[in-house]
């Protein structure tokens, strides 16, 4: 009864159309996005990136039993971080924020740049390659800002506060593959 009834409210929903459509015409996924400043880009994507945001680009790491900064010093209590480790990941953590900042405002200009490209005239391919590999790279850049204080973060952590993190945050599922956890000092101790 549930599937008749979903397949219904899909039938309804892919079928709908304004009376002012014309029957041969369908509605793009994109209509109202050329009303944006940045045709590529959202103003929750622009913000994102102009505030640091990590936007699933660790994602690789997080579900990998490496955890974020942001996310430990939020469980840091349940955790039971030391005064060092919470010491040490807030101080990366504003210096990762700082960093992804610059690199957001980066690619949000370039972007910018493109959307520019086409709006005013006929963009050439050359442009375009160019415009679309700086933005690869600085994408890129930013992707492993992110990823690399997931590095960091597994580091600073005992295998069991990793364990725990991973429980809380509901990747429980898995188990975590052996390395070294903790500081030199945590582990000569």
């Amino acid at each position: 009864m549930k599937r008749t009834a979903a397949v219904c409210m899909l039938v309804m929903l892919v079928g709908c159309r304004s009376a002012d459509d014309d029957p041969g015409h369908a509605l793009s996924l994109y209509a109202g996005d050329d009303q944006r400043q940045i045709k590529a880009l959202s103003s929750e994507q622009v913000l994102e990136y102009l505030q640091g945001e990590g936007m699933g680009l660790a994602r690789v790491a997080e579900l990998n039993h490496y955890p974020g900064p942001r996310h430990v010093i939020d469980l840091a209590d349940q955790l039971e971080l030391s005064d060092a480790q919470r010491g040490t990941l807030r101080e990366r953590l504003e210096s990762m924020r700082s960093e992804a900042v610059r690199l957001g405002r980066t690619i949000v200009d370039l972007e910018r740049e493109l959307d520019s490209l086409f709006a005013e005239g006929e963009p050439t391919e050359e442009a375009v390659v160019s415009r679309l590999t700086e933005i690869a790279q600085f994408e890129g850049r930013l992707r492993f800002v992110h990823v690399r204080e997931h590095l960091h973060t597994r580091s600073l952590l005992s295998a069991e506060q990793v364990e725990r993190y991973d429980h809380l945050r509901g990747y429980s599922g898995a188990e975590i593959p052996p390395h070294e956890h903790g500081t030199a000092h945590e582990r000569s101790n």
